[in-house]
């Protein structure tokens, strides 16, 4: 698919892992007080002074997650030079960075979705508060070889509905309705 086309963006990296749980909304914040999480977890749009702190978890996330490529490769500028053109939402337990996700919001395209406390309801909150605000489909591309991200999206009910290769790497498209 070209870049210009809907969802590519072939500069940036694909989301890795994430996990699942419920949630409830307060106040353009959502809140999840019910869903196995500690008390506290609050999702919003990250402000400007945090971005530092979301592009160093990002990083971590990545090197954690993708240990077949060259950490070399996972730099925190890419997700500075990406955060000026997207929407970036943060998840905070108590005050505590958790997870991030990034929205390239003129085509619904969730470019990233980065959690350190997995399996416990935080990036299911992330894409609930996205969605939200969405009008229309949410898409993604997904490193094929992150089979962990893949079952979570499909659990979040994302179809596939395309695959590819960019510079070398497998991929694969999903999108939620």
């Amino acid at each position: 698919m070209p870049c210009g086309e809907r969802g590519h963006r072939a500069d940036l990296p694909p989301a890795p892992n994430a996990q699942r749980s419920p949630a409830s909304g307060r106040h353009g914040s959502r809140r999840v007080d019910d869903a196995g999480l500690r008390a506290g977890l609050v999702v919003r749009r990250a402000r400007p002074e945090e971005l530092d702190a979301c592009a160093d978890l990002y990083v971590r996330v990545l090197r954690e997650t993708f240990t077949w490529i060259d950490p070399a490769r996972h730099r925190r500028e890419d997700f500075l030079r990406a955060a000026r053109e997207e929407e970036v939402y943060a998840a905070f337990d108590r005050g505590r960075l958790i997870g991030v996700a990034a929205l390239y919001a003129p085509q619904n395209f969730l470019h990233s979705l980065y959690v350190t406390d997995r399996g416990r309801g935080v990036g299911r909150a992330l894409l609930d508060h996205i969605a939200e605000r969405l009008d229309g489909p949410m898409s993604l591309k997904c490193q094929a070889a992150n089979r962990a991200a893949q079952a979570f999206y499909e659990r979040e009910g994302f179809l596939a509905t395309d695959a590819g290769e960019d510079n070398g790497v497998a991929w694969i498209r999903y999108v939620r309705e």
